[in-house]
């Protein structure tokens, strides 16, 4: 049985929507309370069984390599001063039964093109792909819920949202039919459509269970949208010779590749997390109001 053991991370981009920000630091770094956004795609990826997590970095990615990487001063540090708890949230960043392995994009020539640096270190096994920008929160992590699919229809597993139709010019749109709940056996993917041409209200998020026959479509790409390799347009050649599903998850999204929906993710995360929750709620229902009342 095809077993899904590794997860591509493409951490390459630069962010430049959060300048002045991500100038010396990965947007990928960025916090949500005390974690970085790569550490929970890590995380997710985790939850469903992946224990090769492969980074798909460019120039100035370093801190992603460095977090990941055992550090000896700060361990040592917290052990001298007896600081368990933190000694323990600095070890847990990365499992011991996890590996991490770094590849280079030397170009940006899009998403397909960076899910085709990571071959080599793929290795013919089906994969996961997973967009540290778009943060899922989910009961079941989201991964976990496409890998179960993926294991139960042995099958490329694609994973989308319903979306306002007016928005479809963000996203890759698939069309196709309904074959189980929530589970849609594709007949085509379309890369930003307008509105009016779009065949679906189902729009393409950052995950996806990928076998490994789609590294033959990405070599095989022409430059689409925007001039670059995209993954969506190898997925629409695959459908040619095997059966791609896609599956609606069950969750929230919060696109974190924007300022708003980082800013969302942040008060969302912050009323869930154990040590400030309850404080936090107390200020903004205390505070909020008058901040609301001052930016009128």
């Amino acid at each position: 049985m095809l077993k899904v053991t590794k997860a591509v991370f493409p951490v390459a981009g630069l962010g430049t929507r959060f300048l002045p920000a991500t100038k010396a630091s990965p947007k990928e770094m960025l916090p949500i309370v005390d974690k970085p956004l790569i550490q929970y795609a890590v995380e997710e990826a985790i939850a469903a069984g992946i224990t090769e997590m492969i980074f798909v970095t460019g120039r100035s990615k370093r801190a992603i390599e460095d977090h990941f990487d055992k550090s000896y001063e700060i361990e040592a540090e917290l052990e001298a001063r007896n600081k368990q708890k933190l000694l323990d949230v600095v070890r847990s960043i990365k499992p011991s039964n996890v590996d991490c392995f770094y590849v280079r994009q030397a170009e940006a020539l899009g998403l397909g093109h960076a899910v085709l640096c990571a071959e080599k270190l793929v290795q013919g096994s089906p994969f996961a792909v997973i967009l540290a920008d778009d943060l899922l929160y989910s009961p079941k992590p989201v991964m976990k819920q496409l890998v179960d699919t993926f294991n139960h229809y042995h099958s490329s597993v694609v994973g989308v949202e319903s979306i306002p139709r007016e928005n479809s010019a963000s996203y890759g749109i698939v069309d196709g039919r309904e074959w189980e709940e929530d589970v849609f056996k594709l007949s085509g993917i379309v890369e930003k459509p307008a509105p009016e041409v779009a065949p679906s209200n189902l729009g393409v998020v950052g995950r996806y269970v990928l076998m490994p026959t789609i590294f033959d479509h990405l070599r095989a790409l022409k430059p689409g949208a925007g001039g670059e390799l995209q993954l969506t347009d190898a997925l629409q050649s695959l459908l040619t010779d095997e059966q791609v599903l896609a599956y609606r998850y069950m969750g929230t999204r919060f696109d974190c590749g924007s300022k708003i929906g980082y800013l969302k993710a942040t008060v969302e995360f912050a009323l869930r997390h154990p040590e400030v929750k309850d404080e936090f709620e107390a200020y903004l229902h205390n505070h909020l109001p008058q901040a609301l009342a001052a930016a009128a």
